[in-house]
């Protein structure tokens, strides 16, 4: 696929699907490129689409289908809009750091493809304003799931959710105190059993079903 060049291209764009419930037009929402006009385009739509879609499948849907629907703050950034909201202080890291990251359609320094999305569990973050601890939320990704890196920020219990080719492993936070929580390659200093005490009321994984779709609707 192409750069989009008209909005007829972008629309199609938006229409591939990434996987069972998301679309690629759900990651391109930005609010710095709505507010200071800069398009939210990929320049190689084909390695956003692949990256987007390991990310969709094996870590979005995986949550939307035990907590039910989640919120996409933040996911693509093109190369353009990542480097003006970094240049204007906007709560963008730089470019190289988010290659394989927020830049889906950029490798990492490895050669390695990625996709990042910042999401929000409404179920738990309303329980995280009440008081609870947001590495309940952390240690049943890290059990449950295949991610790459895991940046908590102190809003609603958001968090940056990365995968990659070659995971890390790596849970970081803004929120205090805590700030380094799991360095990539090393193992958690909280043992299986203490972290599944963390989430025992937390919805069976994966438990949201839809009946089944017919081969033919008669």
């Amino acid at each position: 696929m192409r750069r989009p060049a008209s909005m007829w291209s972008l629309e199609t764009l938006g229409r591939v699907r990434l996987s069972k419930y998301f679309y690629m037009r759900d990651m391109l929402h930005s609010e710095i490129g709505n507010f200071h006009g800069v398009p939210n385009v990929p320049d190689d739509p084909d390695l956003a689409i692949a990256a987007g879609r390991r990310l969709a499948v094996e870590l979005l849907d995986p949550l939307h289908e035990t907590f039910g629907c989640i919120a996409i703050r933040s996911a693509y950034r093109s190369a353009a809009l990542n480097a003006f909201g970094n240049e204007r202080k906007l709560n963008c890291g730089g470019n190289e750091g988010n290659r394989g990251v927020h830049i889906w359609d950029l490798r990492d320094a490895e050669g390695h493809m990625g996709a990042c999305a910042c999401v929000v569990v409404p179920w738990f973050a309303d329980q995280y304003e009440k008081g609870r601890d947001w590495r309940d939320l952390a240690w049943w990704v890290h059990d449950h799931l295949p991610y790459s890196q895991m940046l908590f920020f102190p809003n609603l219990a958001a968090f940056n959710l990365t995968w990659n080719e070659a995971p890390l492993r790596a849970i970081r936070s803004w929120i205090k105190p805590h700030h380094l929580v799991l360095r990539g390659g090393e193992s958690p200093a909280e043992p299986p059993g203490q972290r599944r005490r963390r989430y025992t009321d937390f919805p069976p994984f994966r438990g949201v079903a839809q009946p089944e779709i017919p081969a033919r609707w008669a």
